[in-house]
């Protein structure tokens, strides 16, 4: 069948799926990735498994909105604002789980390196979406939700930076094992890193110059999608991370453009369907069979990252002084991760050797799963304990 018939069946799943999953209170990106799995080659075989590659360009567009919207969060203005505290805690949460996947992986497994750090990178991102719905569902308030909405918000740029470093240190041991410099360790991560930031901050100037020209919401999120395809086409090219470049054409813009809601507006009403399919698709190429593999190695890593926020997210929030409550609860309302876990996954395995890419991906939509079925009520929990949601 032509492709365009398997996008129909990808997006009808989807939103199928998720809409009978909601009556059981369950995030829609549960829905999308159990769609995929149920329609993939490991289940049905509705989607053939040779069709995926052609699926590709649909999780890049994913990606570069879901850096854009992230991106969106670097208020400077706001930052000040929060303190920090913010920071620290963001820092802490963030870095320590990276550090304790790194270390369990290449001493308790006995993984490679370029595996282990590349996986640990991943562990950093948080899915702030899951967490804000339990928030909204039941109107929490307080000194921990005040500090995990800010948080969340950071969160996942920390891990899009350290992905960057880990993947770019991790092709340098593959390529250079027996010869590694401190150019491909140090200077080329770097390199990697300031041209992303740099042609993003530049496409972002570019982006407000041409939006005020525009005339109408249609031309306006035209110009979005222009900027958004060529930021992430050139750095593809120039092996740049296209998700920094396009993080930072977002805080180029919530920073130095007026009316900068407008183009953040426009980009969500294009994303919607975008993102059911770059979600499915994630489950669709989810191999049921490398799960017998890297069982034993998921679960720890499902695991040793709970263990890695909550610890972070305590010591993080000691050091700024914060309350007891946040102390002792914030690292509960961190376990959800879904949208850019899954989207670094997928680069990983397009840079890393098939045996490392595969098992990284699968690793991490397993745990996406599980994070997502059980994250929001453990949220819900916290806060009910921290006595910031009212039950009547």
């Amino acid at each position: 069948m032509h492709i365009l018939f398997y996008v129909a069946i990808i997006l009808l799943a989807g939103m199928g799926t998720a809409k009978i999953l909601a009556k059981f209170k369950l995030p829609n990106v549960t829905g999308y990735l159990i769609a995929g799995l149920i329609i993939g080659p490991s289940i049905l075989g509705l989607i053939p498994k040779d069709s995926t590659e052609q699926l590709s360009i649909i999780s890049e567009v994913a990606l570069a909105f879901i850096a854009y919207s992230i991106g969106s969060e670097f208020n400077l203005e706001h930052l000040k604002k929060v303190g920090k505290g913010i920071i620290t805690i963001t820092m802490f949460e963030a870095l320590t789980a990276v550090v304790l996947v790194d270390l369990t992986m290449i001493f308790i497994f006995k993984q490679s390196v370029p595996f282990s750090i590349v996986l640990g990178a991943i562990a950093a991102a948080t899915a702030p979406a899951a967490t804000l719905m339990v928030v909204r569902q039941y109107k929490a308030k307080g000194p921990v939700v005040n500090t995990l909405l800010p948080v969340v918000a950071i969160d996942d740029a920390v891990g899009i930076m350290a992905f960057g470093i880990s993947t770019t240190i991790a092709k340098s041991l593959i390529n250079n094992s027996t010869n590694i410099s401190i150019y491909g360790l140090v200077i080329y991560p770097l390199i990697e890193i300031l041209g992303a930031l740099i042609l993003g901050f530049v496409m972002g100037l570019f982006l407000i110059l041409i939006s005020k020209k525009s005339k109408g919401e249609d031309e306006l999120l035209s110009i979005v999608i222009a900027i958004l395809f060529a930021t992430a086409g050139i750095a593809i090219r120039f092996n740049f991370s296209s998700l920094l470049a396009c993080m930072m054409v977002g805080a180029t813009l919530t920073n130095l453009a007026p009316n900068n809601k407008k183009l953040f507006n426009a980009a969500e009403k294009f994303t919607p369907p975008i993102f059911i399919s770059f979600f499915t698709i994630a489950g669709v190429q989810l191999n049921l069979s490398i799960l017998k593999e890297v069982g034993l190695i998921g679960a720890g890593y499902v695991i040793i990252r709970v263990i890695g926020k909550m610890l972070g997210a305590y010591v993080g929030a000691k050091i700024s002084d914060l309350p007891q409550t946040v102390q002792k609860y914030l690292g509960f309302t961190l376990i959800p991760q879904a949208g850019v876990a899954i989207g670094l996954s997928m680069i990983a395995q397009n840079i890393l050797p098939l045996s490392y890419g595969a098992q990284i991906r699968t690793i991490v939509l397993a745990g996406t799963v599980v994070y997502e079925l059980v994250g929001p009520l453990i949220t819900k929990t916290a806060l009910i304990k921290a006595g910031e949601i009212n039950i009547l």
